[in-house]
């Protein structure tokens, strides 16, 4: 894999007709080291954010040793990349067949459960084996979040104290997770949530091992400018620390756009502007899915091969994609300058996180390479770490 030193490089030397995908390996290891130092608990790589094998190896080597998998293939390739990490599965609602070949085939012991019915598929799968970490999902709000996750999962909460106590009977390890929605935009949105955890447990008269406070920490992007996270790991040590849980009890959390969004971010070339709208040539097929469907906006930046500061005037563009659909349609507003044309090429930050792992080859269209920058990510929440130091090498090093 080639190295540059920032986007405007890859421009001049390639200018390129497909998208390019640029990597920044010291941007994913800053991140991982910062949550592996920080967060008062053991934290899980939620994968889905960004499956990239590469990336797996980074976040393994900056002290990330435990995975958050969904799916069986995100099992398979987790095991496969790393022997001896220790995943999770953590979705709800799996397969016996599922469950069996993660527990017998692949060392999986601990899975999430938000019904009576998923504990006895887990129990039936497993043979009953008495060496299970079971996390009990619970409802709370996503009234802090940027995107809810409170509707498809999560016992409900009449449900609550039955399924723990029934819960609490096959597992070795009894857990209680939830998710407060993805980019939490406040600490509050934990504290609001450990009190629905407070009242489970005293409700059950449970002994609870593990608490998995989920995802939801958030990262930057225009018009979304978060706490510091130390501020998040904070409030989540004290409302940990205060429930009514065995001095011995874990707490988790499952990180995944907070450690994958400044990994990568995409070149994209302007094919025709007709108006406030820009023809670029990936979409909301490709990587720009996010913005396309839940009207995210990403920072965006023309590229110079000058490298001088553009000081033309700012305007709002939206994007069509390069496919037939008119559903390829990124509302933005895009901020760029006033003067660009056909034929510019634009940088488009803060795709690590769903955007490499959502991309699809629709209408035949591809991505093109793949390529490390050695620059900092167009806006980052880890300014006070350094991106890499003596005792972790940079990725392009172990090529």
């Amino acid at each position: 894999m080639y190295s540059y030193p920032d986007a405007s490089s890859v421009v001049a030397a390639l200018r390129p007709d497909e998208s390019v995908t640029l990597i920044r390996p010291h941007a994913a290891q800053r991140a991982a080291r910062f949550f592996a130092e920080k967060f008062p608990g053991k934290s899980l790589y939620a994968v889905k954010a960004n499956p990239s094998p590469d990336l797996l190896q980074i976040l393994w080597e900056s002290g990330i040793t435990h995975f958050d998998v969904a799916s069986i293939g995100e099992v398979r390739l987790v095991r496969q990349v790393l022997p001896q990490a220790t995943l999770c599965f953590m979705h709800p609602v799996k397969s016996e067949r599922t469950i069996a070949e993660a527990y017998f085939q692949h060392g999986v012991r601990t899975f999430s459960l938000d019904t009576h019915e998923e504990l006895a598929k887990i129990a039936r799968a497993t043979k009953n084996a008495d060496d299970l970490e079971l996390c009990v999902r619970i409802r709370v709000s996503s009234e802090h979040a940027k995107l809810s996750l409170a509707a498809k999962f999560g016992a409900e909460p009449e449900d609550v104290a039955s399924l723990l106590m029934a819960t609490r009977q096959l597992a070795d390890g009894l857990g209680i997770c939830f998710h407060v929605g993805s980019q939490a935009m406040t600490p509050q949105a934990y504290a609001d949530a450990m009190e629905y955890v407070r009242a489970a447990i005293l409700e059950a008269s449970v002994t609870v091992d593990i608490v998995d406070i989920g995802g939801g920490f958030p990262s930057v992007y225009p018009g979304m400018e978060p706490p510091a996270l130390e501020s998040y790991f904070k409030i989540i040590d004290d409302t940990f620390e205060d429930l009514p849980i065995s001095y011995s009890a874990e707490l988790w959390c499952e990180p995944g756009r907070a450690i994958c969004a400044e990994y990568a971010s995409l070149i994209v070339k302007v094919e025709k502007r007709r108006g406030s709208e820009l023809y670029i040539n990936d979409g909301a097929y490709g990587a720009l899915f996010d913005a396309a469907h839940v009207a995210w906006r990403f920072p965006v930046e023309r590229l110079s091969e000058s490298q001088d500061t553009d000081t033309t005037d700012k305007t709002a563009f939206s994007f069509y994609g390069p496919t037939c659909d008119d559903l390829d349609h990124m509302a933005g507003p895009f901020l760029l300058p006033d003067n660009i044309a056909a034929d510019d090429y634009i940088e488009i930050g803060m795709l690590g996180a769903y955007g490499c792992a959502m991309r699809t080859g629709f209408n035949g269209i591809q991505t093109g390479e793949t390529v490390i920058v050695e620059d900092q990510p167009m806006a980052t929440l880890y300014d006070a770490m350094p991106a890499n130091d003596a005792n972790v090498l940079p990725f392009a090093a172990k090529a």
